[in-house]
């Protein structure tokens, strides 16, 4: 009877034990400093109305790990003949692997420019308000952009020859305005015309207008469409895809840069070893559906 008394009493004790030892670490403060995808996660539902003409603060996109519903993907619009031109010349990394695609950002580690700093594994992006503008940072590739909200328009022939003609930039030149009080619109024009929509091609010229909608359905979450016209390109507005954006807690953004020294360690030692198959890269551009958005 002794012994089994002590064992019951040995068996609550350790039921005791690993009580207290989880309520220990479930009441563990966890670091200001790091992202954790499951608070996101649990971030679920409107978290009552949005605020009124407000982004500020910091938003997971759909590749953080926070469990978002699947956005809608690019739904490309025909070529005009100089865009077939262009597009023809581009080397997807999905079709021609690292040795044989001539992407800009996979080779070189060029910045990847706007749309795509957008719309390419959009991990998180953080806006800040002040006088005149929305600070918009975006955690892939660690970039930033200036959207003007003072009034002014968009500017025009920007790369050519006039004495005030601005030089094409990355992230081009943003203008926005609130269309209601939880739709925030947003107009880019000048983006360099070096840099891709996607990571499967498709060119721009400077001249090209990027249109993005951002509408803050609540106050955890946002949806963003974006669209693009560029008819030296492209004979209909590009449907660059709708995504979805969830409220962060503790308003972090990750380090998620390229480093050129790695790129090209990693292309000299592995990737242009390994070579291209001519074969596959044939068969991925046989049609329109082949080519990766």
């Amino acid at each position: 009877m002794q012994k089994i008394s002590a064992g019951m009493i040995a068996g609550v004790a350790g039921v005791v034990l690993l009580s207290a030892l989880a309520a220990a670490q479930s009441t563990t403060p966890r670091s200001p400093w790091k992202y954790y995808p499951d608070e996101v996660k649990a971030n679920v539902g409107p978290g009552g109305p949005a605020p009124k003409r407000d982004l500020t603060g910091t938003w997971a996109g759909g590749s953080a790990g926070a469990g978002l519903p699947q956005g809608r993907g690019m739904k490309p619009a025909p070529f005009t003949p100089l865009g077939k031109q262009l597009n023809d010349k581009m080397k997807p990394l999905a079709i021609y692997s690292p040795a044989g695609t001539n992407d800009p950002h996979v080779r070189y580690c060029d910045p990847v420019g706007f749309p795509r700093s957008t719309n390419d594994e959009n991990r998180g992006m953080t806006f800040g308000t002040t006088t005149g503008r929305i600070l918009l940072l975006n955690m892939f590739q660690n970039t930033y952009r200036e959207i003007w909200t003072d009034g002014r328009s968009l500017p025009t022939g920007v790369g050519g020859r006039s004495r005030d003609a601005l030089d094409p930039t990355y992230n081009g030149y943003s203008v926005g305005r609130w269309e209601d009080d939880y739709t925030f619109v947003v107009d880019t024009t000048g983006m360099d015309p070096a840099t891709w929509l996607s990571r499967g091609g498709y060119p721009h010229s400077v001249d090209a207008v990027v249109h993005e909608r951002y509408h803050r359905d609540s106050k955890n979450e946002l949806t963003l469409a974006i669209t693009m016209d560029d008819p030296k390109l492209y004979t209909a507005i590009f449907d660059l895809g709708e995504m979805h954006f969830r409220w962060v807690p503790n308003q972090k953004l990750l380090d998620f840069t390229c480093i050129p020294s790695l790129t090209q360690e990693y292309l000299k030692e592995m990737g242009d070893p390994a070579g291209s198959d001519p074969d596959t890269a044939r068969a991925g551009r046989g049609g329109r559906g082949g080519r990766p958005n």
